[in-house]
């Protein structure tokens, strides 16, 4: 058994922009010539989410509006009373959908659906780099 742990950053606008990173887990299970296993990925920070959606427009501009319906920009948060940083409803919204993602593989490929995407999703109320991290534990077979 084997464990790799790989790092990338990605560039987002925040507000729950919808970022699909798939191709870039992929290259590193392609590099690593892993064959059966899991891969987790976590995006370091409170106000980002992993996911898997189908990375369409429609989608990606329906996830911020149902994430508006559910914890809406604007209203009180006490974590905004408390640092004043106007961003009590993305450290909200990261907690919804959570921080990170297991997709297993097999014969080397993500075992994804046809519509399937891996997709980070930036909920802060500005531009961000965020660092996404790729722990894949698997095997090599012959």
């Amino acid at each position: 058994m084997e464990i790799v742990t790989e790092r990338f950053t990605v560039s987002s606008r925040g507000n729950s922009e919808v970022v699909d990173i798939t191709e870039r887990v992929a290259a590193i299970l392609t590099q690593r010539k892993l064959r059966e296993g899991l891969a987790t990925i976590f995006v370091s920070g409170s106000t980002a989410s992993i996911t898997t959606t189908e990375f369409e427009p429609g989608l990606r501009r329906d996830i911020p509006e149902a994430l508006q319906r559910l914890a809406p920009q604007g209203a009180r948060y006490h974590h905004d009373d408390m640092w004043h940083d106007g961003n009590g409803h993305s450290h909200v919204r990261a907690s919804f959908m959570g921080p990170s993602l297991s997709v297993p593989f097999s014969q080397g490929e993500l075992l994804l659906g046809t519509w399937q995407q891996i997709v980070l999703v930036d909920h802060d109320n500005r531009p961000r780099e965020r660092t996404i991290i790729v722990q894949l534990i698997g095997q090599e077979t012959t």
